[in-house]
């Protein structure tokens, strides 16, 4: 049997997202491998993170891409890309609590490229009179993140319901990122 190396990051995000706290073995057996197969391609939990890490920021890119940043109001754009990460929303809110990921020299440029990537979405919004301007580009992006973390979190508890997922994120991060109306 050969070996899916993305299909076995693919069970482990599923089964980290579900539980972060999961053992070697409990991911193996998830993957439907052996721990010392697992353990083979990736030595030790802190090599699978960086993995699966890079899984994350390319179905990011993906949703990014699908969400056309560029196009239409800004505001609609990103209502798309907070849409489109729906489907990976709880992977990458385990992924926020990793924190080796964001510390040290060792962090993915990939994280950079698509923080400029939003920050870019944010900022046409302020240019173009959609967004409030007394907060930052850089801002937004985190609180997007935090805000999708947060709606995953608490519709795996069964706090919320999914089918409110994107209007929850859009709902509070659009009505605190609009410019009000000038009297």
């Amino acid at each position: 049997m050969s070996f899916d190396r993305d299909l076995v990051l693919r069970r482990a995000a599923d089964l980290l997202s579900r539980k972060a706290t999961a053992t070697q073995d409990e991911i193996a057996r998830a993957a439907g491998i052996s721990r010392a197969t697992l353990h083979r391609h990736f030595a030790g939990r802190d090599s699978l993170i960086r993995a699966l890490e890079d899984l994350g920021l390319r179905q990011l890119q993906e949703a990014a891409d699908a969400a056309r940043l560029d196009e239409g109001a800004a505001a609609e754009a990103l209502e798309r890309l907070i849409e489109g990460t729906r489907p990976v929303a709880g992977f990458l809110a385990f992924l926020s609590t990793e924190n080796q990921l964001f510390e040290g020299a060792e962090v993915n440029a990939g994280w950079e490229r698509l923080d400029a990537r939003i920050s870019a979405l944010f900022r046409r919004g302020q240019e173009s009179g959609e967004f409030r301007i007394d907060l930052s580009p850089a801002w937004f992006t985190e609180a997007l993140y935090g805000l999708v973390a947060s709606a995953a979190w608490t519709i795996q508890s069964g706090k919320t319901a999914p089918r409110d997922y994107t209007a929850m994120i859009s709902g509070l991060l659009l009505d605190g990122a609009r410019r009000p109306p000038r009297p």
